[in-house]
């Protein structure tokens, strides 16, 4: 293929996209380029395996520490599993692309995306994403393309395209909107409580920009002569889906109108109806096409039953706006909270049910050297809020081996965490690291606004003083044609035959996160914004039966959570508290029993389990970095005599002469006369001199002030 480079130009930000220059033998390659950040996109085919009934695609997103300069560390040098952040951009770029291949394709696609290059302001994520449908187009695969994805940021009152990673830091929205010539297909964003109509501007805003980028990937497959690929669909044989339909429409319709049966007591129904109609095939005679097809594709029949319950589910809803549990189609579920769950060993606990659904969520609180390092490209400080979430076997009945947290339970953690840090305690205020886990006990749909909702009620069962409680609620959706159904909390089975799972979280103030997949090519605003706006009703009924629970952050931490003191000193002084090799400071340690956190500003934190050892720690820490003055009056112990005069240890560290003339209000002769190694003496600071030498004085010390020192001695 030639080469091709192509600038696309919006709201001041460029955008180059260069094809024909790399990856030569991968189906479809483009390297997509703003500013210095780089990022190489393929896609590639290959022909699918004997057995799938899905499509198997795979979408890897990579980082290489030589984009932005740098040698990865450990032992091996060189880049290992990926870190969280990765994956999180690998399902960024899954998540618009898939809907976009036919249902039908099960060939093995797998898109690659590797940062090449990447300058402190330019996040590489959306350039991938939109990387992806143009390497698609490139390698020739069926797609119902172009898809693009930009982010929205908030600076003041103004919208920006692409912000950079400070625009990001210091705005009020974060959001990523993908979209297709049908509409717009994801949403992905955090945001400082902003208003629901504001957050709708934002998509709407976006999606603008989206049609500019599929315009411009559309007139650079013309300038290269690429059309889309249009595979016929692989003829199907409906004779099974039909047998299934006359035999089984009228039993699934009725076991879909139980509504009082329990989720198991519906899916053993159902089974049994899938069963029974596998027992009358069986007796079909061997050379009968449906016993033929059930015994060639094992998979075929459970494909057409399933197919047929999707389709009376739906209809259902459609037609007479009823659920399968007999909810209404903008109510939730039964919703029960509790707090302190756990014993208080555990920081704090809180259980969440909805329906189903049920999550127990355990804050843990710690010092600052708990926080997480970042080993990526992306900029940041550490991180002080994390947000883990665990989705075992048994929460659907299943069995199965427990592994590493995978690619969804990563999403999940990270959707849960970007809803919860906006109402988060500055560190200043609360210097604590803390680690949220959200342990999804039983699932039937929304577990990620389940952990949303336990989270907010166990950092208030911790004692964290967090500015508002978040609640949320994911939204589905049923389209068929021109008719749309909107349904409020849903269930596991109206998110697996659904059209959309819409996560909104916020507080009573406005949103904070939101996250929306689509299964169709595109939606337009304008549903997109009654889902927001009918989400808003149900998060305020979910938070005030939270708040039933436990109102306000509890006005006391657990007693076994560490007690922090965070003061802070020069930074000149910082080497002074280490101590040569560390042991100022391993000294404070052993003696106090309590951690000791350095940061560069010079900001101590101090933890403990008993505030006093960490009072201790400060005072010794405090002693250590004092600059006396003239006149300080200090209880020391002698350390040193010479002829002319003793060196008293006044404060932790720091050292001054007594000349022999200031032993005594009288002539002294010999210095071992007045003082010996070890004494405990009242000194006061007679003067500095330019060298910085503390020289003391027995002299004119008041009662009063010798007094102060002894105490002050005795409080560290």
């Amino acid at each position: 293929m030639r080469e091709v480079d192509k600038s696309i130009s919006f709201d001041g930000r460029d955008i180059r996209l260069k094809v024909g220059l790399f990856a030569p033998q991968s189906g479809g390659s483009v390297l997509v380029q703003s500013g210095d950040t780089a990022v190489l996109v393929t896609a590639t085919r290959a022909a699918g395996r004997e057995g799938i009934d899905f499509l198997p695609l795979l979408v890897d997103y990579e980082e290489r520490l030589y984009a932005a300069g740098r040698i990865p560390g450990g032992f091996l040098r060189r880049e290992g599993r990926p870190p969280e952040r990765a994956t999180l951009i690998s399902r960024l770029i899954d998540r618009p692309l898939r809907p976009l291949f036919p249902q039908w394709l099960r060939d093995d696609v797998q898109i690659v995306a590797t940062t090449l290059s990447m300058d402190d302001q330019v996040p590489p994520d959306v350039l991938a994403a939109t990387g992806a449908s143009i390497a698609v187009i490139l390698a020739q695969i069926p797609f119902n393309g172009p898809m693009a994805a930009v982010r929205v940021g908030l600076v003041g009152d103004d919208f920006v395209i692409n912000p950079t990673y400070s625009e990001i830091e210091t705005g009020d929205l974060d959001l990523i909107v993908a979209g297709t010539p049908d509409g717009v297909i994801m949403v992905e964003a955090g945001a400082n409580q902003l208003p629901e109509q504001d957050v709708i501007e934002a998509i709407d805003f976006g999606y603008e920009v989206v049609q500019d980028l599929i315009k411009a990937q559309e007139e650079l497959m013309l300038e290269l002569g690429v059309k889309r690929v249009q595979e016929p669909e692989p003829e199907t044989d409906p004779t099974l889906e039909e047998f299934v339909r006359d035999r089984a429409t009228d039993d699934i319709k009725e076991v879909l109108t139980q509504f009082e049966q329990t989720k198991q007591e519906r899916d053993d129904k159902l089974d049994a109806i899938k069963d029974n109609i596998a027992a009358v095939i069986e007796e079909l005679p061997e050379e009968d096409p449906i016993r033929i097809a059930v015994t060639e594709n094992s998979k075929a029949l459970g494909k057409a039953f399933k197919g047929l319950t999707k389709q009376l589910m739906r209809s259902q809803i459609l037609k007479e706006g009823v659920r399968v549990d007999g909810r209404k189609l903008d109510v939730v579920r039964p919703i029960t909270c509790r707090t302190k769950v756990l014993p208080q060993r555990v920081h704090g606990s809180a259980l969440f049910n909805r329906g189903l659904t049920q999550v127990m969520s355990v804050v843990t609180l710690g010092t600052p050297g708990d926080a997480q390092m970042m080993d990526d490209l992306h900029p940041g400080e550490d991180k002080r809020y994390l947000h883990h979430y665990n989705f075992p076997p048994y929460s659907v009945g299943e069995t199965r081996p427990m592994r590493s947290p995978g690619r969804r339970e990563i999403g999940h953690g990270a959707l849960a965490e970007r809803a919860l840090i906006p109402i988060l305690p500055p560190h200043k205020d609360f210097p604590y690291v803390i680690r949220v886990v959200s342990e999804v006990l039983s699932s039937n749909g929304s577990t990620s606004m389940g952990s949303v909702c336990g989270s907010t009620l166990s950092l208030m069962d911790a004692g964290v003083p967090i500015a508002k409680p978040v609640s949320g609620a994911a939204m589905g959706l049923i389209k068929e044609g021109d008719e749309v159904r909107i349904l409020t909390d849903i269930q596991g089975i109206e998110d697996f035959l659904g059209d959309m799972d819409f996560k909104v979280a916020g507080t009573d103030s406005g949103i904070t996160a939101l996250q929306m997949d689509m299964k169709i090519t595109g939606l337009p605003i304008q549903v997109i914004a009654q889902a927001i706006n009918q989400a808003k009703p149900a998060r305020m009924h979910i938070l005030e039966k939270m708040l039933e629970a436990i109102d306000k952050p509890r006005p006391e931490l657990s007693p076994f959570a560490p007690r922090l003191i965070t003061f802070k000193i020069d930074p000149d002084l910082i080497g002074m508290v280490i101590g040569p090799g560390g042991k100022k400071i391993k000294g404070i340690t052993e003696q106090t029993g309590a951690k000791v956190d350095i940061e560069d500003d010079g900001t101590i934190t101090i933890s403990a389990l008993e505030a006093s050892k960490a009072q201790q720690a400060r005072a010794l820490i405090e002693g250590i970095t004092r600059k006396p003055g003239a006149g300080d009056v200090f209880a020391g112990k002698v350390t040193r005599v010479i002829p002319i005069g003793a060196f008293v240890e006044f404060l932790p560290g720091q050292e001054g002469m007594i000349h022999i003339s200031q032993l005594a209000d009288y002539r002294v002769g010999k210095v071992e006369d007045e003082v010996s190694v070890g004494d405990d003496v009242i000194v006061k600071v007679r003067e500095i001199d330019g060298r910085g030498r503390v020289n003391l004085t027995r002299l004119n010390i008041h009662p009063d002030e010798a007094a102060a020192a002894r105490a002050a001695v005795s409080a560290s």
